[in-house]
């Protein structure tokens, strides 16, 4: 074992696990040693022993002084393994023994990740919001009911509202009546047109009444055929207030809703505040009164909002309407008229007047080739 001075002397002897040399491996366990050790503490303060094969001990490094070296003896002792050299050897330099005797881990930079927000909690904050709402808004509900509270009125479109739903209550009445009509229309050109195919094998088999029964034949026919086009222009006048009551009506009804709600939830808050306003201000009161104001804005907004959808979409379903409505009326006249005077020339030109095909008999159904 050669020994130099002590600043930059250094005794190294590779041990393997039966304690014999090893040339091959000695630059870099060497390289590896120096890195494990402080600055201060030189390779001629390090003692290395080596066991036999049968020892428990692998190798063991002992931080003291080197026989012959002046330093003061060292507390640190690293005992690894052929595993943990392995290891070290990996770690580099990050293991570090200080002269004070204790081993200690260097970290690298230490990152901190955002505090994770529970799914939990924000649920239960937003049955909390919503539970505080509802509870308001019930109270505000019931309190206008009880005639004890107040509520915000605008007249001049809650009067248009009313005669919305009026109205729609009528245009249902006569949906229904017109479906009632083309269902009996439909029975009664079902029941002539066979009416005149039975008149029309009667002519056929008996030759004392051919003419009478094939005059009668013929009428049932046309009749028939008239009324095919009248239960045309009727379900056209049907299909056509249908949209109009259920989809056009209903959808601004619908936002007619969600302002009332609109307007229960800014009426809620308003009282809230006027209660707030109406009590002390102190260190306490000061913050509620606060939030409350801004709660109250939020929701005076939304209800100002919505008003404003609300009267626009009034203006557009009353011009709409009028010009749905004059169409079909008049389709519906025409065609009632021209049925019962007899005329199919009229008839036919009214359809023709508003684009209304009639369907064929058995035009819907597959031919024989699509059947294959």
């Amino acid at each position: 074992m050669a020994q130099e001075s002590p600043k930059n002397s250094a005794a190294e002897i590779p041990v393997t696990s039966n304690g014999q040399l090893e040339d091959s491996h000695e630059h870099s366990f060497n390289r590896d040693l120096k890195c494990s050790l402080p600055v201060g503490l030189g390779l001629a303060e390090t003692k290395i022993t080596s066991h036999g094969f049968d020892s428990t001990k692998e190798g063991v490094v002992e931080a003291g002084p080197f026989p012959g070296s002046s330093a003061s003896p060292k507390s640190s002792v690293i005992s690894p393994s052929s595993a943990a050299a392995s290891r070290l050897a990996g770690q580099g330099c990050d293991l570090i023994i200080p002269t004070g005797g204790r081993t200690q881990q260097k970290s690298g930079p230490v990152v901190l990740a955002d505090e994770v927000k529970n799914p939990a909690m924000e649920k239960l904050e937003l049955v909390r919001k919503w539970s505080l709402n509802t509870y308001k808004c019930t109270r505000q509900i019931i309190s206008e009911k009880l005639g004890r509270g107040s509520r915000t009125v605008d007249l001049e479109l809650e009067a248009q509202i009313d005669v919305l739903r009026d109205n729609k209550k009528k245009y249902e009445n006569i949906l229904k009546l017109a479906q009632t009509l083309s269902t009996q229309l439909f029975q009664m050109v079902h029941t002539q047109r066979q009416l005149g195919d039975a008149f029309a094998d009667l002519s056929l088999k008996s030759l004392e009444l051919h003419e009478e029964f094939g005059y009668n034949a013929e009428t049932q026919k046309l009749l028939a055929k008239n009324g095919e086009t009248l239960l045309g222009a009727i379900n056209f006048f049907i299909a056509s207030v249908n949209t109009l009551v259920n989809k056009t009506i209903e959808d601004t009804l619908l936002t007619v809703k969600q302002y009332e709600s609109a307007r229960i939830e800014y009426d809620a808050y308003r009282t809230d505040l006027e209660e707030l306003n109406l009590g002390p201000r102190d260190a306490n009161t000061l913050p509620k009164i606060e939030q409350s104001q801004q709660l109250f804005q939020v929701h005076k907004e939304k209800y100002d909002k919505m008003r404003n959808d609300v009267s626009i979409k009034l203006k557009f379903l009353e011009e709409n309407k009028v010009k749905v409505l004059h169409n079909q009326l008049v389709l519906f006249h025409n065609a009632i008229a021209a049925y019962f005077a007899g005329n199919r020339k009229q008839l036919e030109q009214t359809l023709k007047q508003f684009h209304i095909k009639l369907k064929t008999p058995g035009a819907d159904a597959p031919s024989w080739l699509e059947e294959q």
